[in-house]
């Protein structure tokens, strides 16, 4: 596919952005673990670890985008080399199922609940990824629409599990955390959101290196959003219960 070297450098810079946002993340996340009560280090545990997967497979997504262009005498050429955009279907599937789970950790519920939760709303997580990627990877409309369609399916049920299934458990939260326990279900549901509209780019009429050029930055800036600053807010819950618990002691 023929892009610009604006387009290309973007995409490029965007991608730099995403890789130094989860390497911040991580080091923050794994640091200040020690400043939360032991029963909430598990739940900011998984959130580094979640961008520091994230990490990885953004170096090897700018790395394979650096390998499939190169300029020469200032114009971009394409190398013959794909750009393999199925890293980050792979680190999706590997971290928005763990997404869920930091937010069911954090909220600390009962063991049977939680992982009755963590199951049902992973393995939802986990489909909505797989239906997904045909999708992402076809060049016919009707088949993009298709499985958008059927990877909507899990997306709105677990948007209903969010705001539905663990509203009692929001309520159940001490007083300082609550209103940041809602916060990160909204933020959950918002971030992910952003991703079903960034898939339609190619489908709206957009010609090809503009949609590419879209659908990347916009993921890329969903993936910060969804995983470092969601990161971060879990953090910022386990700190004000951990304050919370150490008062009612």
């Amino acid at each position: 596919m023929e892009i610009s070297i604006g387009q290309y450098e973007m995409v490029a810079n965007f991608f730099s952005l995403t890789i130094a946002a989860m390497g911040a993340a991580t080091a923050f996340l794994w640091i200040n673990r020690s400043q939360v009560a032991d029963q909430y280090k598990t739940a900011v545990t998984v959130s580094g670890l979640v961008t520091f997967i994230a990490l990885y497979h953004y170096w090897r997504i700018y790395a394979s985008w650096d390998e499939a262009y190169q300029i020469v005498d200032g114009v971009l050429v394409a190398t013959g080399k794909s750009f393999n955009d199925a890293y980050r279907y792979v680190d999706w599937l590997l971290t928005v199922p763990l997404l869920l789970v930091e937010l069911i950790l954090v909220m600390r519920l009962t063991a049977s609940e939680t992982v009755k939760k963590s199951i049902r709303l992973g393995g939802l997580a986990a489909i909505m990824i797989v239906l997904g990627y045909p999708g992402e990877i076809a060049e016919a409309a009707g088949t993009r629409w298709l499985w958008w369609s059927l990877s909507m399916i899990p997306f709105l049920w677990i948007v209903y599990e969010l705001y539905f299934g663990l509203k009692g458990a929001q309520d159940a939260q001490p007083e300082a955390a609550k209103s940041l326990v809602g916060k990160a279900r909204f933020l959950v549901v918002a971030s992910w959101a952003f991703y079903p509209v960034v898939f339609l780019f190619p489908m709206l009429g957009l010609d090809g290196p503009t949609a590419n050029t879209f659908v990347q930055i916009g993921y890329s800036i969903a993936d910060i959003v969804a995983k470092a600053v969601f990161g971060i807010v879990i953090f910022a819950i386990a700190v004000k219960k951990t304050q919370a618990d150490r008062g009612a002691a």
